[in-house]
């Protein structure tokens, strides 16, 4: 019966029915019809599911994400980074990654960071000579980092399923997430030398940009460092983050209107919507699982054929790997982390060691095709076809992102270091 509705899934998806319905289709086969799971056990189920205390930070991270789009924040960002790299070799690059890496310390939404800092910085780079296909694949693959970057959404559905403190997790992408974002600054100097750099901006400039900038370079600092002093709960530090990007967007700077705070209010419930549909249609897979005993018996089989830590950890990002190149990155977690995670613990491999592989390599499906949600939305900003994107992502920046995701691998370390200090 597992067997025919994974073919049930796999079949729905060819023809292109919405992942979540894949979800409640394959997952009822077996929950509903074959086990005989009463429907009002399995609504109960979805109830908890979706209720979870710790994913009312997912909706309020995301509307703190779109208040700064709307309020004009992302744009005095960038002129502060600007206004400090223009003059370097490759200025206009670095300061693409650096205001994304930062704006995801804020947003914990990769989509928001492409349309909030793409739609500034890619015009800005073509003006200066790159071409539209690179400035729309470099602002896809630094967006991958956002799921690193605390805060995270990822990060938060990793802990609601595997009950690791979501404080720990932010932190275990903490330093992956800045040292992706250097090689990628490495690489941008590199591939920059026909591009002509621009006057170097006067220090009573770079005071003016910082200053205008402050109160968002603050914003991650009273986020990351309310959590982690212990003043306030991630959930409590998101509805921080919300208050404060209110206030300075809208009494501050001034440039937040009703009509764009309403907009802000729309996308959050649209894309909060996207994400508990998920949720709630991975509990039929997570109920089967549950009743099936497959993960028990999945980790009962691998240590009797004795697969040592590292075998399985490759394994894990093979699988990681090839769905995330036609599933999204929750559909993916709900999918695989259930069954790897009890093996990843009775491997004694670090769950804070998982959660980073599992973010690098789920999020170069944002990169690759079919599905490249982030490759299509950079398109979209840079008005270029997305096949020209997906062009300039491939070999390189693929191949680069892999390189830091297998490093992460064999040196645990840059996952579980920072987290340890913390406790």
């Amino acid at each position: 019966m597992l067997l025919f509705a994974v073919t049930t899934g796999v079949a729905l998806l060819a023809i292109g029915v919405p992942i979540f319905m894949v979800f409640v289709i394959s997952g009822g086969l077996v929950t509903g019809f074959h086990l005989g799971v009463p429907w009002s056990s399995i609504a109960q189920h979805v109830i908890e599911a979706v209720t979870k205390y710790i994913l009312l930070a997912i909706p309020l991270f995301i509307l703190a994400a779109n208040i700064m789009v709307q309020g004009g924040l992302s744009q005095r960002l960038v002129d502060m980074f600007v206004s400090f790299v223009q003059h370097l070799r490759g200025g206009i690059a670095l300061a693409l990654i650096m205001s994304i890496a930062l704006f995801s310390a804020i947003s914990g939404s990769i989509l928001a960071s492409i349309v909030a800092i793409g739609g500034i910085m890619i015009p800005m780079m073509v003006k200066n000579g790159y071409s539209k296909p690179f400035a729309a694949a470099l602002c896809a693959s630094v967006a991958g980092i956002d799921a690193l970057i605390p805060p995270s959404n990822i990060a938060i559905i990793y802990s609601a399923i595997t009950g690791v403190p979501v404080g720990e997790t932010f932190m275990a992408g903490l330093i992956p997430g800045i040292f992706q974002a250097l090689v990628l600054c490495v690489y941008s100097i590199f591939i920059s030398g026909n591009i002509e750099v621009m006057t170097p901006a006067s220090w009573k400039e770079r005071w003016q940009a910082t200053c205008r900038a402050l109160p968002i370079v603050i914003m991650p600092v009273l986020i990351l460092g309310g959590i982690y002093s212990g003043i306030f709960s991630p959930v409590e530090a998101a509805a921080v983050a919300c208050v404060y990007a209110l206030i300075v967007s809208g009494f501050i700077y001034r440039e937040l209107s009703l009509s764009g705070l309403w907009e802000a209010l729309r996308q959050t419930v649209e894309t909060t919507a996207v994400i508990f549909a998920l949720i709630a249609a991975a509990v039929f897979l997570s109920v089967a699982l549950t009743y099936t005993m497959l993960p028990q018996w999945i980790t009962k089989f691998t240590l009797s054929h004795g697969v040592n830590p590292m075998l399985f950890v490759f394994a894990c990002i093979v699988v990681w790997l090839i769905l995330g190149t036609f599933i999204e990155a929750i559909p993916n977690i709900y999918l695989t982390v259930p069954v790897a995670f009890p093996i990843a613990l009775a491997l004694g491999v670090d769950l804070l060691h998982l959660y980073v592989l599992c973010c690098v390599f789920i999020g170069i499906g944002l990169m690759t095709p079919p599905v490249c949600v982030g490759t299509y939305t950079a398109a979209a900003v840079a008005k270029v076809s997305p096949e020209a994107v997906i062009r300039a992502i491939f070999p390189k920046l693929v191949m680069i992102i892999i390189a830091c995701g297998f490093l992460y691998m064999f040196i645990p370390k840059f996952s579980t270091w920072l987290p340890s200090m913390m406790r």
